[in-house]
């Protein structure tokens, strides 16, 4: 399945998923000559759709695409469809992650939420969202397949696993951020594993 991503923590996730089905995964890294495409819609499912059809039509294959991101409450839903950028083009992990505690901190006074004893302090309500899109050139169909997951951002990092936000997105259930989940258990309850288990029972 060729996954039109650059991102390899998304080719890792994707990956392991398939791996199950023993299905191989490629990325545009194996497609150097692809050019950069611009996500310029206005939704997850937008930017999702023009990823995978322009790559699909380009390498006339299925393709696989999804456009994914964090929504904050308390940001009236930031960064959003910007989540990889919240920072500026090209931004990092790590500075996208200190402009989103820099933007909740202008807002409110940390902690603005408690949420009982044995938890830390949080920022705000917040939800990972994925759209994810499978295009088939031959058949010229794309279907779409959506998932989330809700938590709470943190005020300080845990975890060294994921990417992302992942570091400052905590999950009460677990008592632990999604940064802090193994693979195997974040690839059962992430937004990107939900919206992934709707398309594999669709093929499947």
């Amino acid at each position: 399945m060729v996954v039109a991503t650059k991102n390899q923590g998304k080719v890792r996730e994707i990956a392991e998923m398939f791996r199950r089905r023993g299905i191989g995964v490629k990325s545009l890294a194996d497609y150097p000559e692809i050019p950069d495409i611009e996500e310029n819609g206005r939704t997850f499912t937008e930017n999702a759709r023009i990823k995978a059809e322009t790559v699909a039509y380009r390498l006339g294959v299925p393709v696989l695409a999804d456009d994914s991101g964090l929504v904050v409450e308390a940001l009236g839903g930031e960064p959003g469809v910007r989540s990889a950028r919240y920072a500026g083009e090209g931004a990092k992990d790590h500075e996208n992650n200190a402009k989103l505690l820099r933007d909740l901190a202008s807002k409110l006074t940390f902690p603005s939420m408690r949420l009982g004893v044995g938890h830390p302090p949080v920022w705000s309500k917040a939800a990972y969202v994925c759209s994810l899109v499978l295009t088939d050139p031959t058949q010229r169909q794309s279907i779409l397949f959506e998932g989330s997951c809700e938590g709470y951002i943190l005020g300080e990092a845990r975890g060294s696993g994921g990417f992302g936000y992942d570091p400052y997105f905590y999950l009460p259930e677990y008592s632990q951020t999604m940064a802090e989940l193994p693979l195997e258990e974040k690839n059962k309850i992430s937004h990107r594993a939900l919206a992934f288990k709707q398309m594999m029972e669709l093929l499947f």
